[in-house]
């Protein structure tokens, strides 16, 4: 266990020293260009990596309860022993990564933590580990106990989530181009930039970890086109400076739209559908956003037919 610390040591002091290579770099570029590079973004991300560090010391996670439900009601005992074994337990976890990170983009409880991860209005290396503080807070454990409830120990199921997150590390670049045969079966930078956009056509996207099978499987697959850019941030952009207002402000929201809900249903309804949802069916999920700009497009092509 000590020695797995020790890793997790040294994986965190690569992947923020590449980070930091690669923000130089974009800032000299910028310079060249005449643009000033957003230094604050890669604060905002620093912080969060040092608040989750921190969270990490409090006992407020709800995993060691789901996790220890689940094993104490196990099915089986799984042990990795054998190359099918890690197979599989690579897949399944792929099955629970996609359906977890789905949910968190389709469930606003979810979502106001996940934000967090798509607030950035560039994507860099530093994205990929502004994760949000109050990830621990919600329950996204229940989307990986059924792994433990089939007998994979918790302590290998948190470990092999670690692995799926320090691979998408490299997914978050806009400077590696199309990997050709690779893009039909793993996550690679650019359908990850589809998933980071907040353009109308890829929006809700690409939710896989390593692998991108599932999305195709599923439905959720986005190519990246040369003739739509992808708009990175989200749909309405933050530009704050304020790590506290980065960390916290989709659950304001989300508290003062259930207070102001009326009944209920209602606030039931905003902490459970997905970001944008509103009851009077006017609000700004993806369907409806998407239902704009199909209008739109009507509109413009039969204003310039004439």
């Amino acid at each position: 266990m000590q020695n797995l610390h020790y890793i997790a040591l040294f994986a965190t002091v690569i992947v923020v020293a590449a980070s930091m290579v690669e923000a130089f770099f974009l800032a000299r570029k910028a310079r060249k260009d005449g643009k000033a590079y957003q230094w604050h973004e890669m604060g905002l991300s620093l912080a969060d990596m040092i608040g989750r560090k921190v969270m990490a010391f409090l006992p407020l996670s709800l995993a060691t309860p789901i996790f220890a439900f689940a094993w104490q009601h196990r099915l089986f005992t799984v042990e990795i022993n054998s190359a099918l074994a890690v197979l599989l337990l690579f897949v399944g976890q792929e099955f629970c990564y996609y359906w977890y990170h789905r949910a968190s983009h389709r469930i606003r409880f979810f979502w106001a933590t996940h934000a967090v991860h798509h607030s950035p209005n560039e994507l860099t290396l530093g994205t990929a580990y502004r994760l949000g503080w109050t990830g621990k807070l919600t329950g996204t454990a229940i989307f990986f106990a059924p792994l433990v409830y089939l007998g994979v120990r918790p302590e290998v199921v948190l470990a092999t989530l670690s692995l799926n997150l320090l691979y998408q590390f490299w997914l978050h670049t806009t400077w590696i181009p199309k990997l050709g045969w690779f893009e039909y079966v793993f996550n690679t930078p650019s359908a990850h930039r589809v998933h980071h956009a907040s353009n109308v056509d890829y929006l809700d996207a690409n939710y896989g970890g390593v692998l991108i099978i599932f999305d195709r499987l599923f439905g959720t697959y986005v190519e990246e086109r040369e003739d739509e850019p992808c708009r990175f941030g989200l749909v309405h952009p933050t530009t704050t400076h304020n790590v506290l207002v980065n960390q916290f402000e989709h659950w304001i929201s989300l508290g003062q739209d259930m207070k102001n809900s009326g009944n209920v249903i209602n606030a039931i309804g905003y902490l459970t559908m997905p970001p944008g949802w509103a009851p009077d069916g006017k609000g700004t999920t993806t369907e409806e956003l998407r239902q704009q700009h199909a209008a739109e497009h009507e509109v413009a092509g039969a204003v310039g037919a004439r």
